[in-house]
């Protein structure tokens, strides 16, 4: 069936208002280069490796002195 001048008239008119609903295309909107955020910031980094790397360093001065004294007590 073949639209009739006044549909073809109200179809053009819906197809506009739908598409400036929805905004530009995306092959007319410049992409500019942004910069990639990371999801966790910094100082929650730090915070994570302060904890892991801390526990660790804790742990190791916590049993340096019976290392240092089973190796004295070789010679």
């Amino acid at each position: 069936m073949a639209q009739t001048p006044k549909q073809r008239k109200a179809n053009e008119k819906f197809a506009k208002h739908e598409a400036a609903k929805r905004g530009k295309p995306e092959t007319t909107v410049s992409k500019k280069s942004q910069k990639q955020k990371s999801p966790v910031s910094i100082g929650w980094v730090v915070l994570l490796a302060f904890v892991v790397c801390g526990g660790l360093a804790f742990e190791l001065l916590k049993i340096l002195p019976e290392i240092w004294s089973t190796i004295t007590s070789f010679f």
